[in-house]
């Protein structure tokens, strides 16, 4: 059998085996180890399988990575997520659709504490609806922008989906980061838009809540001028090269603990417990990779890639058009399969054929399959954050969470092509980096 069909055949097995409920890091562990074994001699797989996962949980690049999610913990037990909505609806919550709109800020904000779409989503639904049901606005809106405003943790830096990419891949994981600070804002801003426009079709769906006064919206500001500041060190820095991105999540998980400390929000107790949550996740992270890698080490050598991008080189047709048929892939998959697992499958095979074959930027294409998969985190059938939100509320089914997402969705197909084509919007702030 040839190295090509065995690698076609490692893909069907992987998709058989996620069908069954098999988890993706055992199935991309099973599938590249057999798989390596009928490729190479059964001491080289075997010698392959046990350096993988040594050379990855002790390298310092991959050390980025628990160092953010014990950041992401932390926020989350200080309830640092709350104070931010708070401090939107403040500033935000006086015009029409004000607090739909603070949710979609706040969700921005926490995102660039947690770096995970999910939590986001978790932490502000938790906060802004019964806020919103309190003020009588229409429940498909609420939750339409809470979802929305959760697939902005995805994209704002620390994105873990950024830390996996650059990880796979080898780009730089602070341009990743400074690459999606302007994406991030513009789609902040386009979902301000799809709620001013809901509310202008629908004036009674997001009604005004009454204006605060200039010393409660500056003692919201008081009570996270803190946290912000926190974002902008640990993200600044890195940017203007003063960190590296482990040293920003060190700088980060340390400056969050020591938040919380301060301002009396943890203690010891609830220390311990975000430390045993940031082990699980992370635990769960370097599963995932470490299959990821060892088939990845299967999948070269079946030349899958290669052949891949040989064979769209052969084509003769615009490389704009092959990033239009990866894109309408991208969204596809993302209604039958989680984002963690289109990430991990398509990285191999789309990043030579984006990056060597068509010569496009490795940071722009980051940015935009992460831009993909945030759309895919609120797309039916399988959208993710949908089931999260319609999980954590009793009266909330799974079908008004996707109507109510639908606008917001509409709206990221349509400033999706900003994104594509318009490169210097991915890439100014990069350049700018030492």
């Amino acid at each position: 059998m040839s190295p090509e069909i065995l690698g076609l055949l490692g893909f069907a097995c992987i998709f058989a085996l996620l069908a069954t409920g098999m988890p993706i890091g055992a199935t991309l562990g099973l599938v590249g180890f057999a798989g390596m074994c009928l490729l190479y001699p059964l001491g080289g797989a075997l010698i392959k399988m046990a350096t993988t996962p040594v050379d990855i949980i002790s390298s310092y690049q991959f050390a980025v990575m628990p160092l953010f999610v014990l950041m992401a913990q932390v926020t989350f037990t200080c309830g640092f997520g709350a104070d931010l909505f708070n401090l939107a609806s403040k500033w935000l919550g006086h015009h029409r659709g004000g607090l739909a709109m603070a949710s979609i800020a706040g969700s921005a904000g926490f995102g660039a504490c947690s770096g995970s779409s999910l939590v986001t989503a978790a932490t502000v639904n938790l906060v802004a609806l019964p806020e919103m049901r309190r003020y009588g606005y229409d429940t498909k809106l609420a939750v339409g922008s809470i979802a929305a405003g959760g697939t902005i943790g995805s994209l704002i830096p620390p994105s873990t989906m950024f830390i996996i990419y650059g990880i796979l891949t080898g780009a730089s994981i602070g341009k990743l980061f400074a690459a999606s600070l302007i994406p991030a804002l513009l789609t902040t801003v386009s979902y301000f838009i799809t709620v001013y426009i809901l509310c202008s079709i629908n004036s009674k769906a997001g009604p005004r809540a009454p204006a605060a006064l200039l010393t409660d919206k500056m003692g919201a500001l008081k009570n996270c001028w803190e946290i912000l500041v926190l974002l902008v060190i640990t993200i600044g820095g890195m940017i203007y090269g003063i960190f590296t991105p482990t040293d920003s999540g060190a700088i980060g998980a340390f400056g969050a603990i020591l938040l919380g400390f301060f301002k009396k929000r943890l203690n010891w107790k609830s220390l311990l417990s975000a430390g045993m949550a940031t082990m699980k996740t992370t635990g769960i992270m370097f599963t995932v990779l470490i299959g990821a890698m060892i088939f990845n080490f299967f999948c070269a050598k079946t030349r899958l890639p290669q052949m891949a991008a040989d064979w769209v080189v052969g084509l003769h047709i615009s490389p704009w058009a092959v990033i239009g048929v990866i894109v309408v892939i991208y969204f596809f998959l993302g209604m039958v399969m989680e984002a963690p697992s289109i990430q991990i499958l398509t990285i191999p095979v789309f990043y030579p054929i984006i990056v060597n074959a068509l010569g496009f930027d490795p940071i722009w294409f980051g940015v935009v399959q992460v831009r993909m998969l945030e759309i895919s985190l609120i797309t039916p059938p399988l959208g993710m954050l949908a089931y999260i939100i319609a999980g954590t509320d009793k009266e909330l089914n799974i079908g008004i969470v996707f109507r109510g997402a639908a606008p917001f969705l509409l709206m990221e197909l349509i400033t999706l092509p900003l994104f594509v084509f318009v490169t210097p919007i991915t890439l100014w702030l990069p350049s700018l980096m030492k």
